[in-house]
């Protein structure tokens, strides 16, 4: 497989695209990621060790990970070869390792990098291993998916993840004057517009320069915001509906409903409607939200969920969708309680700790003589007949220490059920008082 570099240098300046010609040279240009390649970077560290181990790249598309693979390769004197996992099967594989075992005994190291590794099957990632053990390959693979996820384990014990960030606007700013000085020329965009520009290309340095591009082809005239919003069309936000910016963004919405921020739950729920998302998902997960984060503490934010959830389904998109924007700000502002989850919990641990455990006799049925004279029903107090309407007997198993597991909190509808359940285990335990026999008497 030809080297990468060769092949890149074989094309004529004039037609590599913006984003090639950019590329960095060294480590040290490389923009962004600090903390891989600054003073006290992974990276930085290594190269100073004079040698590089094995590195699986994880982070969002166009932030370097490429780039840092080749500039890897070159600073200690491995040859390049660069793989995709999409276009690539064992054959493939097999021809690489080969490959890389022949460069090996005439004294030349390989490394592979290996695009969207994810891709690869269990089998597949396997056949990896006996090279990167022998020192045939030094793996770098790249990923936009979580490696703990997509990964096997094998294959992660014997490489390190490093994870680069999506560019911020001020390191896209440093690109954005790069493709500047590379081209001679200034992008022909107002302040305004040029902000729009890297606000458009969402933390995409390759984004960036493919949108500088178009920019200049159109000529030298100055555009002003309007104008570029006109000409250029906002690339779609990340957003994996399976994979892991879903769960990110879902945990962000849920987190800021329960930390009582209506306002952060909103941005969190447009992102996800512009990713894309299933409004029913939506609808589902808010109304989980009230049963598990708000519960007894306000009783109505759960029909508030369900009437959304109705609307949204008479009125589709996008009307229905403010319907449960609508539940989602009155989720943030109303008061919050997990006891009735924390006792759930709770109830079905002690459950399964006790396993099979009876019912005390007195609160059985007794629908035959026979379970009568097994003591059935016996000694039952029905409560309705009792002062206060409350019996204070056992209901628990016989033998099994009473279990508490809905402690209610001081806030909203909870404070009456905190008042209700003080109330019953005072009298509980007056009842069970005057139960036991004076042993003075």
């Amino acid at each position: 497989m030809a080297d990468l570099f060769d092949t890149v240098g074989a094309v004529d300046q004039g037609v590599r695209p913006l984003a090639d010609r950019c590329r960095p040279k060294t480590i040290s240009e490389v923009i962004g990621q600090s903390a891989l390649v600054g003073d006290e970077g992974a990276l930085t560290s290594m190269l100073a060790s004079g040698s590089v181990s094995s590195i699986i790249f994880w982070g969002p598309p166009g932030v370097g990970k490429t780039t840092i693979a080749r500039l890897l390769a070159n600073e200690v004197d491995l040859h390049f070869v660069q793989i995709s996992a999409i276009f690539s099967g064992v054959a493939d594989l097999k021809k690489v390792f080969e490959s890389a075992r022949l460069r090996r005994q005439n004294g030349k190291g390989t490394l592979l990098f290996v695009d969207e590794i994810h891709r690869f099957n269990k089998s597949q990632q396997d056949s990896f291993l006996p090279f990167m053990e022998d020192g045939t390959i030094v793996l770098v693979g790249a990923t936009t998916e979580n490696p703990s996820f997509e990964l096997n384990a094998a294959l992660m014990s014997r490489a390190q993840v490093m994870v680069l960030e999506r560019l911020s606007l001020t390191e896209l700013e440093l690109i954005a004057q790069r493709a500047e000085q590379e081209l001679g020329n200034p992008l022909p965009l107002d302040a305004e517009a040029r902000e729009q520009l890297l606000e458009m290309a969402d933390g995409d340095g390759r984004a960036l320069l493919n949108l500088a591009e178009q920019v200049l082809s159109w000529g030298a005239e100055k555009l002003n915001a309007k104008q570029l919003s006109q000409r250029l069309s906002k690339r779609a936000a990340v957003y994996d509906k399976s994979g892991e910016s879903h769960y990110n963004l879902i945990s962000a919405l849920h987190k800021s409903v329960r930390g009582s921020d209506p306002d952060a739950a909103l941005y969190w729920f447009a992102r996800m409607l512009e990713g894309g998302e299933d409004p029913r998902f939506l609808a589902r997960r808010i109304t989980r939200m009230a049963v598990e984060d708000i519960g007894l503490a306000d009783p109505q934010a759960q029909d508030v969920c369900l009437q959304s959830w109705q609307t949204y389904e008479r009125l589709g998109s996008p009307e229905g969708e403010l319907a449960l924007a609508q539940a989602l700000i009155y989720l943030a502002l109303a008061p919050k309680s997990n006891a009735a989850y924390v006792a759930y919990k709770g109830a079905r641990a002690a459950a399964k700790k006790t396993g099979s455990e009876p019912p005390p006799k007195h609160i059985r049925n007794a629908p035959t003589q026979m379970m009568k004279d097994q003591g059935y029903g016996a000694g039952y107090a029905y409560d309705h007949d009792a002062e206060d309407g409350f019996s204070g007997q056992n209901y628990f198993p016989d033998g099994m220490a009473r279990g508490v597991y809905y402690l209610p909190v001081e806030r909203g509808n909870e404070r009456e059920l905190k008042k209700r359940v003080e109330f019953f285990s005072n009298l509980r335990a007056k009842r069970n008082r005057s139960a036991k026999p004076n042993m003075d008497e």
